[in-house]
């Protein structure tokens, strides 16, 4: 069984830099799992699989039930099939059997002229104007959620729990104008229950058994499933009614553009909702807990973003230039998306044999394009498990290829919400850490696992206290 790298504090002698702090993750094994082996970890943690060479190779050629697997860790390999050659490359059916039973005809399933129709009907909210003009509500939100969370001084809350209800107050109020039918606690459950249920490998996934063959992990989660979907219908619904009664004063955000789309069904405006909640809302949520994880450990780096918050603030006029000018807050978070990316795996399937370095790839091949392998990986980082903000300052930020940093994907499908969720993360950092301080208190690293995202099992434990 893998274990959980423990991070690594090192005292230092005056006038030495300190060390950088080791982020917690699964240690690579160094013998094959074998096939009972694999089964067993890829259904419990898929993070878990990967063995050294998969950390130090640009290229590693498998297979899994006869069908060949390749893994491309080299930058160049990456733009060429995710980018330059990306009409060869569909939809892995594995990564389609786990995350359809969620998501459905959302734009991170869909395929073909449904995912272009989706996409067309949904890039204009996603607009540098449009997301300018939403960093005031960003703010607004941010900024009381962290006066309430200032009254809980001296308390331990979850982190994760508690970006959970953060990024879901963010989004129902610039996506969907307030209108979705829950109360944050309840939808955060609900959430929670619905994406860790759900969002799991099966064993038959693995095995690649017919789909009328029931997942009893998926099984397990089908109230949770009926429950969320019908909290997402009954958003939709009144938004319809709204729509009847006053189309001219009904704001035109991601729900009304959604209703408005040509051709799209009831169905596949609820399926993107629910993917804009899981892939938008989830991953944000995750992003901002392990980046206040990640300033706990390592107070020199928190001390950098707290004399930035202190100093640079205060002469901002308007939330739309922070993510510019706040430079450690924002770095803090992409070094953060770095350790945890928050989409783990960009798997595809070859329609067409090709050649990718000196690696031929047959039709049917599957390819494994792993943020969790590239963003960890020796031969494209300095000290890679390791806590580093500075990679991403803009002094440094032009040594990082383009293809080897993730967080959002690339290519065609690369996140349409990648600026959004930018510009909220570093609002909500910036406004959490101007007056509070969060400092982790399990006496044990968190154990890292993938489900959907990458996220703490269990949560991450911090204590909340007031800086001034």
């Amino acid at each position: 069984m893998s274990t959980v790298a423990p991070p690594r504090h090192s005292s230092q002698r005056p006038g030495q830099s300190p060390r950088p702090f080791r982020a917690p993750a699964p240690v690579p094994h160094s013998t094959p799992l074998g096939f009972a082996g694999f089964i067993r970890t890829a259904s419990r943690n898929p993070i878990e699989i990967w063995g050294t060479r998969a950390f130090k190779e640009p290229y590693i050629r498998g297979a899994w039930l006869g069908v060949p697997n390749i893994v491309v860790n080299d930058p160049a390999g990456i733009r060429y099939c995710l980018v330059e050659n990306a009409k060869n490359y569909v939809m892995q059916p594995l990564r389609q059997r786990i995350l359809r039973p969620l998501l459905r005809d959302g734009l991170l399933t869909a395929e073909g002229q449904l995912w272009r129709r989706t996409r067309k009907a949904i890039a204009p909210v996603f607009t540098p104007r449009h997301i300018s003009g939403f960093t005031e509500q960003m703010q607004a939100r941010s900024a009381l959620f962290a006066k309430t969370l200032a009254k809980r001084e001296g308390t331990t809350v979850d982190a994760s729990h508690e970006m959970t209800l953060l990024t879901f107050d963010i989004l129902q109020e610039t996506l969907f104008s307030g209108d979705i039918a829950s109360e944050p606690e309840g939808f955060a459950r609900s959430t929670r229950d619905f994406l860790g249920s759900m969002g799991r490998v099966d064993p038959l996934d693995l095995l690649n058994a017919p789909a009328f063959l029931p997942r009893l992990r998926r099984l397990r989660g089908r109230k949770s499933m009926n429950f969320f979907r019908g909290l997402i219908a009954e958003t939709i619904e009144k938004r319809r009614e709204k729509l009847d009664r006053d189309p001219d004063g009904t704001p035109n955000d991601l729900l009304t553009l959604l209703i408005k789309a040509d051709g799209l069904s009831s169905e596949e405006i609820e399926d993107n909702i629910i993917t804009f909640i899981g892939a938008g809302h989830e991953t944000t949520a995750r992003s901002l807990a392990w980046t206040l994880y990640l300033l706990s450990q390592a107070p020199d780096e928190r001390a950098l973003v707290e004399t930035e918050i202190d100093e640079v603030l205060p002469q901002l006029t308007h939330p739309s230039q922070w993510s510019e000018k706040l430079i450690h807050t924002k770095a803090a978070f992409e070094e953060a998306m770095r350790l945890y990316p928050p989409a783990p795996s960009l798997n595809r399937t070859a329609l067409k044999a090709d050649r990718v370095g000196d690696i031929d790839i047959p039709a049917g091949a599957t390819l494994l394009v792993m943020p969790w392998l590239v963003h960890r990986h020796e031969m494209l980082w300095d000290r890679p498990e390791h806590f580093m903000p500075s990679r991403f300052l803009p002094d440094n930020r032009d040594k990082i290829d383009r293809y080897q940093y993730l967080p959002f994907g690339v290519g065609p499908r690369v996140c349409i919400g990648a600026s959004f969720a930018l510009q909220e993360a570093v609002i909500a950092l910036a406004l959490l850490l101007k007056d509070l301080r969060f400092d982790y208190v399990a006496k044990h690293p968190p154990r890292v696992v993938q489900r959907i995202t990458v996220q703490p099992d269990g949560g991450l434990p911090m204590r909340v206290s007031r800086r001034h």
